[in-house]
Parts: C-alpha cells; structure tokens; sequence
C-alpha cells in the first residue's frame, strides 16, 4: 500500500481533497491531507512545515511508496519537504512550477498566465478583459452541491508572504515527476501549461478530465491516475 500527500493550492484546505481520499482509502491506502496557516506572514517554508507536522501525525510510519501530491499553487510548496521525507513520486495537478529563486508572485508575469487565460476566456466567447470569477473560472464543472458546500466555507486568500518568498531549491527534486493537467481549466489553459511545463520540467502533461478544480469535479478520474503511482 502507498502513502499519499495531498497539498491544496491556494485554498490552503484539505477539504479540496475530500472526495478523492475516499476513493484512495477505499483502495487501503494510507492519505495525509493537508490545512496550510492562515498567518499572513507565514511563507514557504511555514507551508513545509505544516505538510511535514501532517505526515507525522497522520503517518508516522510512511509504509509502502510515497506520492506527494500538489494542486495549483501547491507547486511551490510540496517539493520543499522532499529533503526531509523519502518520496517516491511527485503528481502534480494543475500546478504552478517555479523556477529557482522566482517567486510565486513573479511566476505569472514570467510565464505570461494573464495573456493565456485572456486568450482562453476570449475562445470561449467570454471575452478577452473578463474578469475573475469564481464562479465561472474555477466552479464552473463542478457539481452545484459540492460548489455550495465550497463557498458556504469562510474564504480566505493565501497569506501574502507566500508570494513574495523566492523559490528556494537551486533545482526541482530528482524524484520522478508526473503532471496532469484539466482539460477545461480555465485559469491555467492546458495550452499554456504544455509549455511551461515542458520548459521548467521537460516532461509532457498528461491530459485528464476537468477544470481547475478537477478534484471537485472529476475525482474518480484524478483517483484512478494516482492509483497507478501504488
């Protein structure tokens, strides 16, 4: 059996991952969820901390293969325990990817995200300058009751300090690394993301089902591709 964890973006909830714990638990697999600090001035390395203070409360032990598993934002945060926990593999899903010393708040100027989503809202009819809506940007494929469960919840952004800690690994960890990204994510385009990924990383990205929030709109499909690192 596989030990995984599941890091939020910016959320910063282990709500997100709900549904797809199930389904990992379900198969017998150990599932370490994580809730990040909602100190404003808790920075990255708060974030590896709170994902190292999950791991040892929930599965001390770590048996079988580890899969450390990142969302959006998480990307900046999950590989930074790789030196401090023995993982096996890396899934990354709809993530962001940093470069070395690149903050996540210079990360969407570097990689022209405002461009790629203008374009993308504009393909679909909504125009180039609409605006963010949460709603229609991230909700959009995810079933109503689940959406209101999501926004009945206090919502909070991710503390500012996040975003202005440069990244601080001189490489990405040499631990294999998959990507899956939505097909419909309407805040980091599949187009887009084939080449940030591609150039920061040198992999592909494996297409899956849904948009940004593919764990609260698709999680069989997302389960069954992180059962395949078991």
């Amino acid at each position: 059996m596989a030990t995984y964890i599941l890091v939020p973006g910016a959320d910063g909830t282990a709500w997100y991952w709900h549904l797809v714990v199930t389904q990992l638990r379900d198969q017998g697999h150990t599932v370490v969820t994580v809730s990040f600090p909602a100190d404003d001035s808790a920075g990255l390395d708060a974030f590896a901390d709170a994902i190292i203070s999950a791991v040892r409360s929930t599965a001390p032990g770590l048996d079988g293969p580890v899969v450390l598993v990142a969302q959006s934002l998480g990307g900046f945060s999950a590989p930074l325990i790789c030196d401090r926990v023995p993982v096996d593999r890396i899934v990354l899903v709809n993530a962001m990817v940093p470069r070395p010393g690149e903050s996540a708040g210079e990360w969407w100027g570097n990689t022209g995200q405002a461009a790629a989503r203008s374009a993308y809202a504009e393909a679909l009819g909504r125009g180039a300058d609409a605006e963010f809506d949460l709603r229609t940007d991230f909700f959009h494929d995810v079933p109503p009751e689940v959406t209101e469960e999501a926004l009945a919840a206090p919502q909070s952004g991710p503390p500012a300090a996040i975003f202005a800690q440069p990244w601080p690994l001189a490489a990405w960890p040499g631990v294999p690394t998959r990507f899956l990204q939505g097909r419909d994510d309407r805040f980091f385009p599949l187009e887009f993301q084939r080449g940030v990924v591609r150039e920061r990383l040198g992999i592909d990205v494996e297409v899956v089902p849904g948009g940004h929030l593919v764990a609260l709109s698709h999680p069989g499909e997302l389960a069954a591709e992180l059962l395949k690192e078991a």
